[in-house]
């Protein structure tokens, strides 16, 4: 069964605030949840399980995998991509423009047709801390960590662990989010026990 939120049909098992800002031409997947003071762009598309916190802002055409949590506050703007079961901190920004500028050289104030919009990829299970940034266009690897307050202004590899500003990294993390600690050569997760070996600046699953 559908329902009616701020003149958007959704099915009956998506949440969207009373207050949310959700346009009609945005997609979102069952068991997703927006919350208060939300903004979801027209063509955006949210996957199923999602949880869009309040005053989180999702730009056009943004498209975000199943079970991402986009925490309070956090800016994605378009042509982010983001895969599974990635992790937006609070108040965390993910950038477009290179370049950016209010006014052409000209004075004239800038308009759409005036710049070239650049998105930051995500891969799975990536986490982005609160109030980190991200210089598009920048891809972070699968399962890595940014942590909170970074600034990342190049590509992160997949489970490394990258802190600072400029963002670098100091370690490596596995799916469960924890440090890995050195074991000889293989590098493993002290919850789950995963193994690793780093290989050429990468981190390789030990069979």
């Amino acid at each position: 069964m559908a329902v009616s939120r701020n003149g958007k049909t959704v099915s009956a098992d998506v949440f969207v605030a009373a207050t949310a800002d959700v346009d009609a031409g945005a997609v979102i997947g069952d068991d997703t949840r927006v919350w208060h003071l939300a903004q979801v762009r027209e063509g955006a598309r949210i996957g199923t399980g999602c949880n869009i916190g309040r005053g989180a802002y999702i730009g056009p055409d943004v498209v975000l995998g199943d079970n991402c949590k986009i925490q309070n506050y956090a800016l994605v703007y378009e042509p982010a991509r983001l895969a599974d079961g990635v992790f937006i901190g609070p108040a965390a920004v993910l950038t477009n423009d290179e370049f950016p500028r209010a006014v052409n050289p000209d004075g004239t104030a800038k308009s759409a047709d005036d710049w070239h919009a650049v998105g930051v990829t995500i891969e799975e299970g990536a986490s982005i801390g609160g109030r980190a940034v991200c210089i598009a266009p920048v891809t972070i690897g699968a399962w890595a960590l940014v942590a909170a307050g970074a600034v990342v202004t190049k590509d992160v590899p997949a489970h490394a662990l990258v802190v600072g500003v400029p963002a670098r990294r100091v370690g490596w993390v596995g799916r469960a989010g924890r440090p890995l600690v050195r074991d000889g050569e293989a590098w493993v997760c002290p919850e789950t026990g995963e193994r690793y070996r780093e290989e050429d600046g990468a981190l390789r699953t030990v069979a």
